[in-house]
C-alpha cells in the first residue's frame, strides 16, 4: 500500500479487510492495556476503533499482544527443518526469530547459510539472520568451513541479514586480532551480538567499545549488571541446556527492562512440545511477579528495537499485523495467531501455509577416516589427570584433578568414581584427527553415547565406559550421516538420524521427539541422571565457554585459551 491508501483507510473512508473487535490490547509502546477494536488491512494494522470492514471477529475481551520475537536462537538446535519448526512455534505465539546459523555454517560454510535463508522463505514465521562471526569458533578445533570478512561482504546487503552474530572470540577482540577486527568492520554500522562469559573490567570495556551490543552468556547477576552498566543489552536465556532465567531475572526493574530480552538460544523438540517457546518463558517470568506488559515487552518491542526491525514488535498503526490472541496474562495460553494479517493458528493448531518444504539439498557431512580411528587407547603417563566436570543445567564446566584411572598401564574409565572416557573425532575432512579425555558427571555404568551435534565445529563426540562401545557408537553416527546414538555391548539401543549437516532431521517433530526421548531414556537406563544428556554432551567441545573442554585437537583450557595435557603436572 502507498501512503495515500493507508491514510484513506485510517480515516475510515474505505472498508478494511479485518476488524478484531472488543480486544484488550497489550500496548508495549505506551505500556498499558486498553480496550479497542483493531483494524487490519492486507498485512498491516490500520488503527484502533470502529471501522467498516469486510470481516469482523469478536474477541470477547481476549488479550491481544504483538507476535513474539526470539532475539537469539540457533534454529539448527531444534533438530527440525525450519518449516517444521515454524509449524510448531507459530501456534505458541512466535511470529519472528533472529537466528545465528553458525551451527550449519561450521559444517557447510556459505552453502549452510544459504540453506537457512532459502528454506525460511515463504513461511508464516519471519526469520532474520545474523551472519556467523566465528567459523570456526576458534582455531583450536577442526570445522567443516572457514568464513572470513570477504565472505561477509557478499551477504551484508541481504534484506534479512541484520548484522554480525555473537562474537565468541572475545580474546581475539581484546588482543586486536586483525581478522576479527576486519569482520567487525564489515558490520560496524549494524548490530553486533556478543558472547563473553565472565568477561569483566577493562577487558569488557574494550569488547564493548569495539561495537558489541549484547550478551546472552551471563551466568551471575553481578556479571549481567556490569554489562548492562556499560550499555550492553542483556538477553536472559532459558533453553534446553543452559538455563539462566532464575539467576538473572532479579536484574529486571522499571528503569532497565527495555534493555533486556528473553531468548531461548538452543531449544530441543521435546521442550517445544512439552513446555512451549517464548510463551513458556513469559509464564515463568510472570510467575515470579514481573508485570505482564513488561514481560511481553521483553519478547516484542525490546528485540525489535535492538535489531532495528521495522514495523514489527508492537500493535500500532502502520505496523505488521503479527498478533497473538491470549486467553490470559498469567499462563499465556494462546488462542490464535495472526501473521501479516492472516490467521495462521487456531486453538494450538497450525493452519498457515508454507510454500517451502525445507528439504535440504546439502551434501552428506560425515567424512571420517576410520582406518586411522581404530581405538581410544591412552597410555597412563602420570598419577593424576585433568577431568572435565559437568555442571548440571549449564554449558560451562569445571576442571577437577583426579587420581588416574588405569588398567594394564592404560587410562580407563572408572564407573565407581564416575570417570568416563570422552573422545572427539573429526568428521569433515577425513583427517583422522581425534582426542581422548576424561569426564565426570554423566554417570554411565555401561555402554556409550555419541552425537554429531558438538558445538561449534560439530565433530563426533562420544562418552563411554569402554572403548569398543564408544567406537560402535561413533561409527553409527557416521553411518547415519549424523545424529545421536546409544550403544550397549555393541548393540545400538536407540538412535536419531540428523541427516541435514548432522544437525537437523527431515522427520516431523513428533517422531524426532520420540526418537530423542528414546535416546535419553536409554541413556538414563545406563545410569545417567542429567536432565538433557545429549544437550549437555553437545557443549563439551565448546572451547569459548570455561573452564575445560575437548576438541579433536586435544584437551583445552578455556580459561587461559590454550591446550593442556590430560595428565596433571606439578
Amino acid at each position: 500500500m502507498d501512503i495515500k491508501e493507508k491514510i484513506i483507510l485510517a480515516l475510515g473512508n474505505e472498508p478494511v479487510d479485518l476488524l478484531l473487535k472488543n480486544a484488550n490490547v497489550v500496548n508495549v509502546f505506551s505500556g498499558r492495556i486498553h480496550n479497542a477494536s483493531i483494524a487490519v488491512h492486507k498485512d498491516i494494522i490500520i488503527g484502533f476503533g470502529e471501522y467498516e470492514t469486510k470481516h469482523a471477529v469478536d474477541l470477547h475481551g481476549a488479550f491481544v499482544a504483538p507476535g513474539f520475537i526470539d532475539g537469539h536462537i540457533h534454529l539448527e538446535s531444534s533438530m527440525l527443518t525450519i518449516t517444521e519448526l515454524a509449524r510448531n512455534v507459530v501456534p505458541l505465539g512466535t511470529t519472528a526469530v533472529v537466528t545465528d546459523p553458525h551451527e550449519i555454517a561450521n559444517v557447510h560454510g556459505l552453502a549452510g547459510i544459504k540453506y537457512i535463508l532459502d528454506s525460511s522463505e515463504g513461511l508464516p514465521l519471519r526469520v532474520f539472520v545474523m551472519f556467523p562471526s566465528c567459523v570456526p569458533a576458534t582455531p583450536f578445533e577442526t570445522s567443516g568451513a572457514t568464513l572470513g570478512s570477504d565472505d561477509m561482504v557478499k551477504f551484508r546487503e541481504h534484506e534479512r541479514i541484520l548484522g554480525l552474530a555473537e562474537m565468541m572470540n572475545f580474546p581475539g577482540v581484546i588482543l586486536m586480532d586483525q581478522d576479527i577486527l576486519k569482520k567487525i568492520s564489515v558490520f560496524k554500522d549494524r548490530i553486533i551480538d556478543g558472547h563473553a562469559p565472565g568477561l569483566s573490567g577493562k577487558d569488557l570495556t574494550a569488547y564493548r567499545i569495539a561495537g558489541i551490543g549484547s550478551d546472552h552468556e551471563c551466568f551471575s547477576l553481578e556479571e549481567a549488571r556490569e554489562k548492562l552498566d556499560i550499555g550492553m543489552r542483556i538477553m536472559i536465556r532459558e533453553g534446553s541446556a543452559a538455563k539462566n532465567l532464575d539467576s538473572l531475572l532479579p536484574l529486571v526493574n522499571s528503569h532497565n527492562s527495555r534493555n533486556i530480552m528473553l531468548v531461548a538460544d538452543d531449544l530441543h523438540p521435546d521442550d517445544i512440545l512439552s513446555k512451549g517457546h517464548l510463551n513458556y518463558l513469559l509464564q515463568r517470568v510472570r510467575g515470579k511477579g514481573v508485570d505482564p506488559v513488561r514481560a511481553i515487552q521483553m519478547v516484542t518491542i525490546n528485540p525489535a528495537t535492538y535489531f532495528g526491525l521495522k514495523n514489527v514488535g508492537a500493535i500500532l498503526p502502520g505496523y505488521k499485523a503479527d498478533l497473538v490472541i491470549l486467553e490470559d496474562l498469567e499462563k499465556f495460553k494462546v488462542k490464535s495467531v495472526y501473521c501479516g494479517g492472516l490467521k495462521v493458528s487456531e486453538e494450538g493448531q497450525f493452519i498457515g501455509k508454507c510454500s517451502n518444504s525445507g528439504v535440504s539439498k546439502l551434501p552428506p557431512s560425515c567424512n571420517v577416516a576410520w582406518d586411522r580411528v581404530t581405538d581410544f587407547k591412552v597410555i597412563a603417563e602420570g598419577p593424576a589427570v585433568n577431568v572435565i566436570q559437568v555442571v548440571p543445567g549449564q554449558i560451562m564446566t569445571k576442571r577437577s584433578v583426579e587420581k588416574t584411572p588405569s588398567a594394564d598401564g592404560m587410562v580407563s574409565s572408572d564407573v565407581e568414581r564416575d570417570l568416563l572416557k570422552i573422545a572427539v573425532i573429526e568428521r569433515h575432512h577425513g583427517s583422522g584427527a581425534y582426542a581422548v579425555g576424561l569426564i565426570k558427571g554423566f554417570g554411565l555404568k555401561k555402554g556409550a553415547i555419541a552425537s554429531s551435534v558438538a558445538h561449534d565445529s560439530h565433530n563426533i563426540v562420544v562418552v563411554g565406559v569402554n572403548d569398543s562401545d564408544m567406537l560402535v557408537a561413533a561409527k553409527t553416527i557416521s553411518e547415519m550421516e549424523g545424529g545421536l546414538a546409544v550403544v550397549v555391548d555393541g548393540e545400538v539401543r536407540a538412535s536419531l538420524p540428523l541427516e541435514i549437516g548432522g544437525l537437523m532431521s527431515n522427520l516431523p517433530i513428533g517422531e524426532v521427539k520420540t526418537r530423542l526421548t528414546d535416546c535419553e531414556t536409554a541413556t538414563r537406563n545406563l545410569g545417567c541422571s542429567l536432565d538433557a544428556p545429549f544437550a549437555t554432551l553437545s557443549f563439551m567441545a565448546l572451547t569459548p565457554i570455561p573452564e575445560i573442554k575437548i576438541t579433536d585437537q586435544g584437551l583445552f583450557d578455556s580459561t587461559n585459551f590454550q591446550f593442556m595435557s590430560l595428565f596433571k603436572t606439578y
